[in-house]
């Protein structure tokens, strides 16, 4: 057992001060947190931005005169800003505020595809992808006749980038969508260099972002995908927060995606005229409280740094591995090179998943036992469950340590050799 010490930049001892959730114990123990990749825990100043709001501006947006109204509206206006600035945007018009990544994705296939999918175009995605970059797809499907073409992987958990590029060749491909990183196995997609074959060949590209944004440095104009999905609560913000970034251009031209109030700056008995950006894809009343939470959340990051983040994670997972590799009967999942997220799946022959989280839980260790809603791949990797532990900023060695001594009494129970 190390010492425990600030990793990459970040002191997580020192950062979990600023998280109320680990005052707390779990059967007697420290809450030992390894489920974010599920969902990440909020600093104070997230939680007191949400109560600030409630407590002082509690009003809709967009609907009235008085103070309450304006402030509510500078707030949530300005958290548009502030997601703009960490993702890179050229204007906060071009984030749109929803619930999570799948509701962004939903939009995608709703108010482009609905509309530019015929009977018989194609579209891209990979064996890695979360049920929400999918199912949507499968909808398109069984709605307009598309086809969808799935990219493997090899066996060390790495993109096969030859089928991908294979693929894009063929002439119905009319969009690409795909994961930053794997929400199971870590891997972390060259997605730049994904983007600009797509594009270079005229194909639209969406980037799940959910489990890049809350540890990854991204700049959409580096990037240059048209559209990228992310999820609020992943990345220190309240749940039901989310957006979608999406190039102004193709914004003017999609049709909206819910329709109602505020999303309209005309309605007559003979039909609507929509708003501009981004409201025309903010029907209603939004999570006014849970968009103020992520501006404080994108506040939070961007003073930590994101490469400092993923720096930080970079140590730990080493450091993860190393502990992890010396537990008896243990199979790890995942590449053993290249860029990866602090995410490790694992299982073990003789003990399902669900028995193996129950009784790390039982030493206050919290982690994600099965499918993590990635059925494909989990076919692909020949089976059905894993457990998974995922890192973020405010976990360090002590945390793994616990980690790996909750698995030594899986071991002894298990009679694992």
């Amino acid at each position: 057992m190390q010492e425990t010490r600030p990793v990459g930049g970040l002191d997580a001892k020192a950062l979990r001060t600023d998280f109320p959730i680990f005052r707390r114990e779990v059967h007697g123990r420290r809450l030992v947190y390894l489920d974010n990749a599920a969902t990440s825990q909020r600093p104070q100043a997230v939680i007191d931005a949400v109560r600030q709001f409630y407590e002082c501006s509690n009003a809709n947006i967009h609907r009235a005169v008085h103070t309450l109204s304006h402030e509510a509206t500078v707030a949530y206006e300005e958290a548009h800003k502030k997601v703009a600035r960490f993702v890179g945007a050229r204007s906060w018009r071009e984030i749109i505020f929803v619930r999570n990544a799948t509701e962004a994705m939903n939009l995608v296939a709703h108010a482009w595809g609905l509309w530019n999918l015929r009977e018989g175009d194609e579209v891209v995605l990979t064996i890695m992808e979360h049920h929400s970059n999918i199912v949507p797809w499968h909808f398109l499907r069984k709605l307009r006749g598309i086809r969808l073409h799935f990219v493997d992987v090899d066996d060390s958990g790495q993109l096969r980038l030859d089928q991908y590029y294979d693929l894009l060749e063929r002439p119905r491909v009319r969009l690409a969508a795909f994961t930053m990183a794997s929400n199971v196995l870590g891997t972390v997609n060259p997605v730049q260099e994904m983007v600009r074959a797509a594009r270079e060949r005229g194909i639209v590209t969406l980037v799940d972002a959910a489990q890049g944004a809350p540890h990854l440095p991204i700049d959409v104009q580096t990037l240059g995908c048209d559209f990228l999905a992310a999820s609020g609560h992943k990345m220190l913000g309240p749940t039901g927060s989310g957006f979608l970034y999406a190039r102004e251009e193709i914004l003017q031209t999609m049709e909206p995606f819910l329709y109602g109030g505020d999303m309209i700056s005309k309605v007559t008995t003979e039909g609507a005229e929509w708003n501009e950006l981004p409201w025309k894809y903010e029907a209603g009343t939004p999570h006014i409280a849970g968009g103020i939470g992520l501006g404080a959340a994108v506040d939070y990051l961007m003073h930590l740094g994101m490469d400092r983040v993923y720096e930080h994670e970079r140590h730990l997972l080493a450091y993860a591995l190393e502990r992890l590799q010396s537990i008896p009967g243990i199979r790890l999942y995942g590449p053993e090179e290249g860029p990866r997220l602090g995410v490790v799946s694992f299982t073990f022959e003789k003990a399902h998943p669900h028995d193996v989280a129950h009784i790390l839980d039982e030493h206050g260790v919290a982690v994600r036992s099965g499918h993590h809603c990635a059925q494909p791949l989990m076919k692909r990797l020949g089976m059905d469950n894993t457990v998974r532990a995922s890192l973020y900023i405010y976990n360090d060695e002590a945390d793994v340590d616990a980690l790996v001594e909750a698995l030594q009494k899986v071991v002894r129970i298990f009679k694992i050799r």
